[in-house]
């Protein structure tokens, strides 16, 4: 037979069932586009996270303490024992030049502040010094930040984040010059951060950047660090970086050969694989979820066949009288379960394309991946040729006698 001849006789027959064949499609249209739309979320947020992680620099090392005991060091070093001091990031700092960019001491802790009649129970306040800013690359919007002199007199001043300076300056005021409370003490507004946005731990604006002297001491009442915040002075040098501090610090906290590190390192690079590997789970279960309902929608296709092949014995045996070989036969039904399907397939790329665009005007986090689009036009080839494969044998098999017969 001739191939054009199968192709119109093929949509001929769709055409006689157009109400069907559009119910049919259905089930790979939303199959097709929910594997689309999902994987696009999942890649999506991982690449909103991974950019997250980029602000806060892709060369920098974070020392926090280690516990031998059976307290367990979280990724701040809460619950620690406190081995670190202020006089290590300062070591750092001097002798590891080559690879050091910048060091600088990290106390935080969640803190109730208030102006006037507003509180506002701050997320993290911040006690850095003034290299912070060159290793979280983050800018001023007005103002200064703190200087040297300011940390080594534990000066009472800080900077505020936007969304510390929107929920207690309420009516739009300048907090610049203003004093707040932070806990029982007074302190003076002299800057204010840019907006960063949200961050591995929560909001990056809902925070006050003070000096370290000042928060560790007059605020949190010790006399320990809880980190050290490191900017490697290139990223190819982070894990030579990382060899040197781990020497320097075993040297000052005099440890043996043999003994356990009574710190932990960890590299801002880890945060970027740690969340692209949850980020493939998540995008690999939103996939086989979305995969089962274009499975769903094969099924659809194979029922909706087996009963075409059902009400159409006669057409199959008079075609078959007059020449029809099982393979013309065969090539039939399964070409009008492919034509389902791949016409399915495309309007659910189509719908799947627009809901990313909508997700995207709504400021929600999904991309629309080329490589997601062959994966779900392949995934309903496949389903329209496993769902046709059946019922287009089952029509080839029929006895030409008994088919012409039937009723």
């Amino acid at each position: 037979m001739d191939p054009r001849d199968l192709v119109f006789i093929t949509f001929s027959s769709l055409g006689k069932n157009r109400l069907r064949g559009a119910l049919t499609t259905l089930g790979i249209v939303i199959g097709v586009a929910a594997v689309i739309v999902m994987i696009g979320i999942g890649e999506g947020s991982k690449q909103a996270t991974q950019d997250i992680i980029r602000t806060m620099g892709t060369n920098v090392v974070i020392v926090h303490p280690s516990s031998h005991s059976k307290a367990v060091a979280g990724p701040l070093g809460l619950g620690a024992v406190p081995t670190l001091t202020f006089e290590d990031s300062d070591a750092i700092q001097r002798e590891l030049k080559d690879t050091v960019a910048a060091a600088t001491p990290v106390v935080r802790s969640p803190r109730p502040a208030v102006y006037q009649n507003t509180n506002w129970l701050v997320g993290t306040l911040l006690g850095v010094n003034p290299m912070y800013l060159s290793i979280n690359p983050w800018n001023l919007e007005k103002g200064r930040y703190f200087s040297d002199e300011e940390v080594r007199s534990q000066a009472k001043v800080c900077v505020l984040g936007k969304t510390v300076q929107e929920n207690l300056f309420l009516h739009g005021e300048d907090p610049l010059g203003k004093t707040i409370r932070i806990g029982k003490l007074p302190f003076e507004v002299i800057g204010i951060l840019e907006r960063k946005g949200g961050g591995p731990r929560g909001d990056q604006d809902d925070t006050i950047h003070a000096p370290y002297t000042t928060v560790m001491r007059k605020v949190m009442g010790r006399d320990r660090i809880q980190q050290i915040a490191i900017s490697v002075v290139r990223e190819d040098l982070v894990v030579q970086a990382e060899a040197e501090i781990t020497t320097l610090l075993r040297q000052r906290h005099h440890l043996k050969n043999g003994d356990e590190n009574d710190f932990n390192i960890h590299l801002q690079q880890d945060w970027l694989d740690a969340a692209a590997k949850q980020s493939g789970v998540i995008t690999m279960l939103l996939g086989i979820a979305a995969t089962i309902s274009l499975v769903v929608g094969g099924v659809g296709i194979s029922n909706v066949m087996l009963v075409a092949v059902t009400e159409r014995t006669q057409e199959i045996g008079l075609r078959r009288a007059v020449g029809a070989t099982q393979g013309n036969v065969m090539a039939q039904f399964l070409l009008e379960a492919l034509a389902l399907a791949l016409f399915g397939g495309l309007l659910g790329i189509g719908l799947a394309l627009t809901s990313v665009w909508i997700l995207q005007q709504l400021d929600l986090s999904a991309l629309a991946q080329g490589w997601a689009v062959l994966l779900g036009f392949g995934f309903s080839f496949l389903v329209g040729t496993a769902a046709g494969f059946f019922p287009a044998l089952k029509a080839a098999k029929l006895s030409v006698i008994d088919a012409i017969r039937s009723e």
